[in-house]
């Protein structure tokens, strides 16, 4: 190569670190190497005019176009390691890995003490599982690796292969090579880890440990090898004592977090990822992790607090919005979780669910046509058996009681052994107060399927609400527990057995064979409240059982939380009258 051609390498090489060499400009033999309209193709002119037009096509993004220069380039100076190399790079690139291939070994062919074009080539070998020609190119005659990262390399095409024997082989080489190096040490235990050879494994960490105290390399490879079998324990004891050597650091106090919630510890997990929050302010990822943190652990304000400021800053975060709304919903701001859910596009997951959580505030508003609308909007964009199903009851409180069994009836024909459409052709029914053809069709849906467990609850909490049948009320609900014993709506219905079959001891006078189903409903109903989170007819049942048991101050108390928690108006139409009245005897 002539030192022409080394000087303009040189500059090319350069090129997209420095912005361009001010003297490019200026060669009037080649012109202007990239128009507005493409690149200008000059046949005539040298391989490094082409290579030019390629850096330069390049720093702009335009990789198809700049391959097509870098070809040209070769194909006018094939004799060229540096072109050959180039050129396989940008086939890489533009994922022609075969072609890529070809001119990466010519490259080698032309200068074989290219380590780096060794380690290319080998990269491409990988992708394509040519293990074989792997080792060709990685290794030197007598059979060993060329380098270090050779050997790196090497060692991981062997593991993908499943070769252990020989991925151990060559990360005991990389040991030899250079002792004082923690790569090759991780080699050997990560190849113990993938034979089983735990104990082994960390020993060997623990040992480079030993050599090399505050390794973080070495603490990271434990710390992972640890997390992979499930050991949290120790690796939570490893982590802090990472943070002793290394008060603060990020990635072992986020890592520490998730091991603590591994081990069912959530607040101490708070607390670590609350430290990380303190002095990484900026850190979205961790102050979203909290967010869902306090979600789950029905801290409301703090996770709509973690979730409006990552919103702030990610406002494309569909994911997010859609638990805000769900947080706003919980904390009663109803017209603030439509306008989150609102946010979110018809081609994102949550889109449905979304829409349906929507028309569920507009329906507890009593506002069943705009419910029906939002449940209709989700169906054009994906149709799905629930949401059909929502649509029908929808249809039923709109008055359109006709259209909503049409709806389920059509659904049944296609499946008329399908006990959920039985249980929801009851729903219908009962939307429309038609109790009889309800009850009528929850017992279809038993014969179908005698474990199901909704039908059975929906039977029970009709006999209740009437204060008719409570025996079988009862056994029913009884049933459904065993079925689903955390179900707080089911647990709910029993209690309000009990609160029914009371009410009327209480009322003429027999409070003390009332006390046992009292203290029973209360037990019930305040395990509902728990299980549900929340829920504004439970939390009315328990004013109701409150004030039965003459306890007014905490019967209000139970009024108020049942409608800040955004009651539903068809099934709660007394609910605020209640709570007025109570509210002025008591002042």
């Amino acid at each position: 190569m002539s030192r022409a051609r080394v000087r303009w390498i040189a500059c090319v090489a350069v090129l997209p670190l420095i912005g361009g060499c001010a003297s490019l400009p200026r060669l009037p033999s080649f012109g202007t190497a990239v128009e507005r309209d493409g690149p200008v193709v000059r046949p005539d002119a040298p391989a490094e005019y082409d290579l030019i037009v390629a850096q330069l096509l390049m720093s702009e993004g335009r990789t198809a176009e700049a391959l097509e220069a870098f070809l040209r380039a070769v194909e006018k100076d094939p004799e060229s390691a540096f072109l050959q190399q180039r050129a396989a790079a940008s086939l890489a690139q533009n994922h022609r890995l075969d072609e890529a291939l070809e001119h990466a070994e010519a490259g080698l062919a032309l200068d074989a003490s290219d380590e780096q074009a060794r380690l290319f080539a080998g990269q491409l070998y990988r992708i394509r599982r040519r293990t074989g020609d792997a080792e060709r190119v990685l290794t030197a005659a007598p059979g060993e690796p060329v380098s270090l990262d050779s050997a790196f390399l090497l060692y991981q095409i062997y593991l993908d292969a499943g070769r252990s024997d020989d991925a151990l082989q060559t990360a005991e080489w990389m040991v030899a090579e250079a002792p004082d190096l923690p790569r090759g040490r991780i080699a050997v235990a990560n190849v113990y880890n993938r034979l089983g050879r735990r104990d082994e494994a960390e020993a060997v960490l623990r040992d480079a440990l030993a050599a090399s105290p505050g390794n973080l390399h070495l603490y990271t490879s434990l710390a992972h090898m640890l997390h992979t079998r499930e050991a949290y324990v120790a690796e939570i004891a490893l982590h802090r004592e990472v943070l002793e050597l290394y008060p603060g650091r990020h990635a072992s106090m986020m890592a520490l977090g998730e091991a603590q919630l591994r081990v069912d510890d959530p607040e101490a997990a708070l607390a670590t990822f609350m430290a990380v929050e303190a002095s990484h302010p900026k850190d979205l990822d961790v102050r979203l992790r909290l967010g869902f943190l306090f979600f789950e652990s029905h801290r409301y304000l703090e996770a709509r607090e973690r979730f409006e400021h990552v919103l702030v800053r990610r406002p494309r975060n569909h994911e997010v919005a859609f638990f805000l709304g769900v947080v706003d919903r919980r904390i009663g701001d109803v017209d603030s979780a439509i306008e989150a859910f609102a946010r979110i596009p018809e081609e994102h997951k949550y889109f449905a669910d979304a829409r349906s959580q929507i028309a569920s505030a507009h329906e507890r508003r009593g506002d069943y046509a705009a419910a029906l609308e939002e449940v209709e909007r989700s169906l054009a964009v994906r149709e799905a058996r629930e949401m059909q199903l929502y649509a029908a009851t929808l249809r039923a409180k709109t008055g359109d009681l006709e259209g909503a069994v049409r709806a389920v009836e059509e659904l049944i024909e296609q499946a008329p052994d399908d006990d959920e459409l039985l249980f929801n052709l009851g729903v219908v029914y009962g939307e429309a107060d038609r109790s009889d053809e309800a009850v009528s069709y929850m017992r279809k849906a038993l014969e179908v399927n005698p474990e199901n467990a909704s039908a059975m609850n929906y039977i029970g909490y009709t006999f209740a609400e009437q204060g008719v049948h409570l025996d079988e009320a009862e056994q029913l609900i009884m049933r459904a527990i065993e079925l689903r014993p955390d179900d707080g709506y089911i647990v709910d219905s029993l209690g309000w057995v009990y609160y029914m079959r009371a009410r009327p001891l209480v009322k003429s006078g027999r409070s003390a064979e009332a006390r046992p189903l009292l203290q029973r409903a209360e037990a019930e109903l305040s395990r509902a409240h728990e299980l549900t989170g929340g829920d504004p007819v439970i939390s009315e049942h328990l004013g109701d059982l409150y004030l039965l048991l003459d306890e007014k101050v905490r019967a209000l108390e139970k009024f108020e939380e049942a409608i800040r928690l955004e009651p539903r108006q068809g099934e709660q139409p007394m609910l605020v009258e209640k709570f007025e009245t109570l509210r002025q005897e008591i002042r």
